[in-house]
Parts: C-alpha cells; structure tokens; sequence
C-alpha cells in the first residue's frame, strides 16, 4: 500500500471527524442543557452550508464573512424554534423531543428540497486557501488543512467555555438544579434558548466549512447525523471532550478501513457504538448513573 494513499484516507477521515466533532459537540450541548435528543441536527448543517451558498450568489458575500453570518443565521433559527417549539416538550417524557425533532427535519428538508430540488451545488474554495503544500510525501491542500484547524480550535474553544468560565458553570447549573439557579436571580430559559442556538449555530459552522468540499444540497445532512449519534453514544450523551475525542478518532479509523478494508468502513463507527453499549451503556466519556 503506498504511503501516499494511506496518509490521503487518514487526511480524509481527519476532515470527516472535524465535521463530526463539530457537530456532535452542538448536539452534546443540546441534550447536556435541555435534555433533548435533537434529530434536526442534520437539517441545521445543510442550512448552514446553503446560506453560505445563497449569501455568495445572492449577495455577493464571500466564504469568510459567510462563516460568521451563516451560522449566526442559524443561531436566530434554532433560538426561534426553541421558543416556539421545543419548550412545549421539555415536561413530557424524552420521545415527543425526539419526534419533535425528527418532523423539524423532515419538514426543512423537505422545504428545501421542493425550493432547490436535490441536485447539489458547487461553492467555491477561497482564494486565499486554494492549492495547498508538497510534503513530498502527499500534497496537502490549504482548504482541507483549514478545515481541521478551524474545526477543532473551534471544539476546544466550546469546551474551554463550558468548562473553565462562569457562563459555563452558569449553564451547568441551569442543567443539573434549575429551580435554585432562578433562585439567584438567574433567567434559565434565557439560557437554554442560547443553549439551542449555539448547539445549532456550531452544526451551520460545520456546514459552512463543509461546502467547498462537497457540493451544497438539501440531504447532505441526512447519513451525517446517524454516524453522528452513533459518536454522540460512543462518547457519552452530553459529554463535550467525549464528543470530540470519539469524533476525531473515529474519523481516522474510518480512514484506515477505506484503506485494508473499504467495504466495511461505514460500519466501524457502528460496531464500535455497539461494542459501547455492551460494555459500558453510559458511554467512554459518560457518567455512570
């Protein structure tokens, strides 16, 4: 097997752990704070990717300045929803979230499928990140180069904000002891409708960061988010470092199986959710109960 095929799939797999990470973290956020298992994470993604898209073509606004417009866009969406929708359920047992959820799904897809039709769209790569580096090796393109790097100092910037800064606290304690964090003058469902948009902003992020790489459509959310829960199990439910640590090595495991193995690759994240579930229900990552 030459090296240079190798260390392309492991490229690869690290590209489609970033996506993971990013978006698992936002679902990990979700459930963490407002205990809600958020099907529609897949659907917040494309949105992601297909504001930056229309932004371009629309208005002329290039990928940098659609990198913090788009999911800000999506933020407003998911806050929306959250106030509109999702606070309906969060008394009522777990699956009207997960139902709830689901038709949130499948009504945006089908939304923009009826809009755009399901032929994918092309976005440009930046100038400034086209081409890329001769390791001598391999060649490594700028973009995807990026996309790792943005992608995981964005994972570690969440979690850092979670766990070591008083917004952080203030948010787990609106999770684990609600009555007592109004009790100190705190608004909670303030807070949990953040908690939804930022979960939801992050999947647009990764849609954004996701558009040059593949083409822009209306079901590129749908097989992400199964392998996405499948991380989001692995992991832990509502473990931010376990999110990103399973993603990432997922990822490059998923890269290694296209190589010696390419017609079971798709199952690895899958054999090992099972594994988990075995073993230790909570997760990698999670709390025993």
């Amino acid at each position: 097997m030459p090296i240079q095929a190798l260390l392309g799939q492991l490229l690869v797999g690290l590209i489609n752990g970033s996506f993971y990470a990013m978006m698992s973290i936002g679902l990990a956020i979700i459930f963490g704070l407002l205990g809600i298992t958020n099907i529609a994470q897949g659907a917040f993604y494309m949105m992601g990717a297909f504001f930056s898209w229309l932004l371009l073509r629309e208005a002329g606004i290039g990928y940098f300045y659609a990198l913090v417009l788009s999911p800000l866009i999506v933020g407003l969406i998911g806050a929306a929803i959250e106030r509109t929708l999702l606070r309906r359920v969060y008394k009522l047992p777990h699956e009207y979230g997960l139902l709830l959820t689901f038709g949130i799904l499948t009504f945006t897809q089908g939304l923009f499928i009826y809009i755009f039709q399901t032929a994918g769209r092309p976005y440009p790569v930046p100038t400034e990140l086209a081409g890329g580096f001769n390791l001598g090796f391999m060649f490594l393109p700028k973009y995807r180069a990026w996309v790792v790097i943005a992608s995981l100092t964005t994972c570690f910037l969440v979690w850092y904000a979670l766990e070591k800064t008083s917004l952080g606290r203030t948010l787990r304690a609106a999770t684990e002891n609600p009555t007592l964090t109004r009790a100190f003058g705190i608004n909670v469902p303030a807070l949990m409708t953040l908690g939804f948009g930022a979960g939801v902003a992050l999947a647009g992020a990764a849609g954004v960061l996701a558009a040059p790489i593949y083409t822009v459509s209306p079901i590129m959310g749908a097989d992400l988010i199964i392998v996405v829960f499948a991380i989001i199990v692995i992991g832990g439910m509502g473990s931010i470092m376990g999110a990103i640590v399973t993603s990432v090595s997922l990822g490059l495991l998923e890269g290694l199986a296209k190589v010696y193995y390419p017609q079971g690759s798709n199952m690895v994240v899958f054999v090992i959710m099972i594994a988990v579930l075995l073993l230790r229900p909570a997760g990698l990552f999670g709390r025993e109960k």
